[in-house]
């Protein structure tokens, strides 16, 4: 039941990447206006700390892969953290860094057509055992 529910749900956001791909959608800036940093920091705290992700890949999947590494489980532990601050700095980075390329449509086109490709992918892995 997971597995083709698991594909079934790969499937679906493979065929939504794939229509915004054609239609040519994108996220569009409404004004010029800016955030303050309040409204900024509040949702990054409830994005972070609200998010169930957090927990299960946090607690369940670190920790039962860290636990498979006995003496060395707090040495995983560290290394996993440090492999998170490495990545979501350089996701921020690499998001300033491309915010001129994604203000055009066809950007948003290639990537949304890219993200169909691999979900469908591993839709039909899934799928196919």
């Amino acid at each position: 039941v997971l597995r083709w529910g698991g594909a079934a749900f790969l499937l679906g956001y493979g065929v939504r990447a794939a229509v915004r791909a054609v239609r040519g959608s994108s996220l569009q800036e409404s004004d010029d206006r800016t955030t303050g940093a309040v409204p900024v920091v509040l949702t990054a705290l409830a994005l972070t700390w609200l998010n169930p992700h957090v927990y299960l890949d946090t607690v369940l999947l670190l920790g039962s892969m860290a636990a498979g590494h006995g003496a060395a489980r707090w040495w995983f532990g560290g290394g996993a953290i440090v492999a998170s601050v490495l990545w979501f700095t350089a996701l921020g980075f690499g998001a300033r860094a491309l915010g001129p390329v994604f203000r055009r449509r066809r950007a948003w086109q290639v990537l949304d057509g890219v993200i169909a490709v691999v979900m469908v992918a591993l839709a039909l892995q899934l799928a196919l055992g």
